[in-house]
């Protein structure tokens, strides 16, 4: 699984012109599965993702958690984090999970969020959707299962 994570003041998600999510302070992560993707993998996601101390403390320092500053999440499926545009200039998706896959670990990660905390806002797997934010730094951080050891 990879997923983009940023910091943000606020941050919306619609579909059709009707806004399903809608957060203030914290984070929004857009994110992806792969086909060998799995529970597991899902699980050290959401708790890699939740725990990360990228907001400011009293002393300008990047020290505090999403917990730690009452932050919110907007969750929005990126099939494209796994777009392959090492040839050519139309990407490649072959390597993004198959809705049979990524369903149930979206799912998944969305019950994740619930049970570290944090009752997730976000979209509609496979829709068309519209996402606004105002990015805050701008921190965004790329966190790829296949890295966190």
């Amino acid at each position: 699984m990879k997923a983009v994570v940023t910091r943000v003041n606020s941050a919306s998600v619609s579909i059709g012109g009707e806004v399903r999510g809608r957060i203030g302070r914290g984070f929004l992560i857009l994110l992806g599965v792969a086909p060998d993707d799995t529970p597991e993998k899902c699980r050290k996601l959401a708790e890699k993702i939740l725990g990360l101390r990228v907001f400011r403390d009293e002393n300008d320092k990047m020290n505090l958690s999403l917990s730690d500053v009452g932050g919110e999440v907007l969750v929005v499926s990126q099939f494209t984090l796994y777009g392959d545009v090492s040839h050519g200039r139309r990407p490649s998706f072959i390597g993004a999970g198959k809705p049979e896959i990524a369903v149930p670990l979206y799912e998944q990660f969305l019950s994740e969020c619930e049970r570290l905390g944090f009752a997730p806002q976000h979209g509609e797997f496979g829709a068309y959707m519209q996402v606004a934010s105002e990015n805050d730094g701008p921190v965004t951080l790329i966190v790829d299962t296949n890295d966190l050891k």
